[in-house]
Formats: C-alpha cells, structure tokens, sequence
C-alpha cells in the first residue's frame, strides 16, 4: 500500500444520542471509538499541512484527514472535545449563510418527517425528490413542509471563532450551499465568494480550502465551478467522489469519502480499503 496515499473522511454531525431516523449520523460514543481507531492506525494530518505534503511526495505512511461539511453546532459542542481528547485536527467546511440561526432544508425535512411519524426511507424518498429542485423552489417547498423550528441546528459565529482558536481549520462551503451545476454562473460565482468572504471576517484569517456543496462533479459541479474556486483564492478543494488522493491527484477536486459503518472492524477495513482507490 503506498505511503503517498490520502484518506480524507467526510462528516456532518455527532449526535448527543442514537437517532433511529438518522442511523448513519455518529452519535458521540461511535466518533469516539472511531477516533480512537483513527488515532491508532492512521497518521492524522491538518488539511492544509496534508495538502502540502501530498504535492511534495511527503506524506507519511497511513495518511487521513479528518473534515466536517456545512456547519452544524454539534461540531462544537460534541465532535471538538472527542478530537481534541485524542490530539485530532479536524477541517470544518462551513456554509455561512445558515450560521447563527439559519437552518438548511433538509433539516426542515427531517423534522417534517419526524414530526409525521416517517421512517428513514420515508426520508431518503423525500430528500432525493426534492434535491435537484431549483434552489428557491427547493427552499419554499421546505419551509412550508418543516414544523416551527426548535433549538438552532448550526453554528454560531462565536462556536465558530471557538473552532478556529482550538486549531482547527475553517473552510469554505459557499455561502447558501446551492447546488452550483444547478444555478447561474454568475450567482455560483458570488455565492462562492460570499461563503469565503464572510467566514475570513468572523475568523480574520485566511480561508484557502473548498468543499463542493453535494460534491459530485459532473452532476453537482462542473469543470468551470473549479475554475471559478481557483479564480477566487483556493488553494484546495474536495468533492464527494470515493478513494484516495495521491500525488497525481487534481488539488482543486481531492476525493472524500463517508464512513458510514457503525461497527469499530467494519470501520477500520472500510478506511483500508478506500486507500486501494487512488482518485
């Protein structure tokens, strides 16, 4: 297995607790063993440290990157002491529209679907029938199905700053997280620029790393979208396609992949086996 391989691993949230209508969310007892496996097998590198490393031919045996997309207040208050317990770096790509109160859609279709009793297919249907919707028509659709809105979902612009000063890097996640393939150019253009805009204000650092909202290039993102994050300041970039970068790999489309599986073995021969991938 080559030494010059980088796994670099995908989450959203670590719930407080188990949710049956989300069984593929970690809850905070299976990050922490997924960590611990991490920790042990794998050498954990900052993003941008393992970007570089990667263009140097550097990288060190085993080599993985932890990232969060989107921004949601459970990265602060669950998924940041369990890295920082075992001296993890994590990168967060925020989308900064939904920061300090907002709440993406299909979060207002999750709780719609809680609240009518629906089971996690019930969920997946609904969510895939409405995620290539135009943007607007997607969000109005949302809003009108979500119940009244509970405790805020997302991060706050201080858990935000807390992030940051606990040295964990900030990336970038568009501003709105439309699906770029689906909306203009110039609208794509500036919500990018927007999200990095913002995000470099609250933190006052530079935001140099990118994640393609829904990732998949071709169908989420197109050639002239990686154009357009290299224009606007980015040094790096990932999608969603599966595998492993290696020192070939295009730096402004760097693959990521999700560990879904539940069980510490499945987890660790899951990490393994996507590192056989070079993308």
């Amino acid at each position: 297995m080559s030494a010059s391989r980088l796994s670099v691993l995908i989450y959203h949230r670590v719930l407080a607790a188990p949710d049956p209508l989300l069984p593929s969310l970690p809850d905070v007892q299976r990050f922490d063993r997924q960590m611990a496996l991490l920790r042990r097998h794998f050498t954990v590198l900052p993003v941008s440290q393992a970007v570089r490393r990667l263009q140097d031919q550097t990288l060190p045996p085993r080599a993985a990157c932890i990232t969060f997309d989107d921004g949601y207040a459970d990265n602060a208050e669950h998924a940041l002491p369990v890295l920082q317990k075992y001296g993890l770096n994590a990168t967060f790509f925020i989308a900064s529209g939904y920061l300090d109160g907002g709440q993406m859609w299909n979060d207002d279709i999750i709780d719609y679907v809680r609240q009518a009793g629906g089971g996690p297919q019930t969920l997946d249907q609904l969510l895939m029938e409405l995620k290539y919707l135009p943007f607007e028509h997607r969000q109005r659709t949302a809003s009108a199905l979500a119940p009244p809105r509970r405790r805020p979902l997302m991060l706050r612009s201080d858990q935000l700053r807390a992030l940051h000063a606990a040295g964990m890097e900030i990336g970038a996640h568009t501003h709105r997280h439309p699906i770029l393939a689906a909306v203009p150019d110039a609208d794509a253009r500036a919500d990018i620029a927007q999200g990095k805009a913002m995000l470099e204000d609250i933190i006052q650092a530079p935001v140099t790393l990118f994640a393609y909202p829904n990732g998949k290039p071709g169908a989420d993102y197109c050639q002239r979208h990686v154009h357009m994050v290299q224009k606007i300041g980015f040094d790096a970039a990932f999608s969603t396609v599966a595998g492993a970068a290696y020192e070939g790999s295009d730096l402004l489309q760097l693959p990521r992949f999700t560990p879904w599986e539940p069980d510490r073995l499945r987890f660790l021969l899951r990490l393994l086996a996507q590192r056989r991938v070079a993308v």
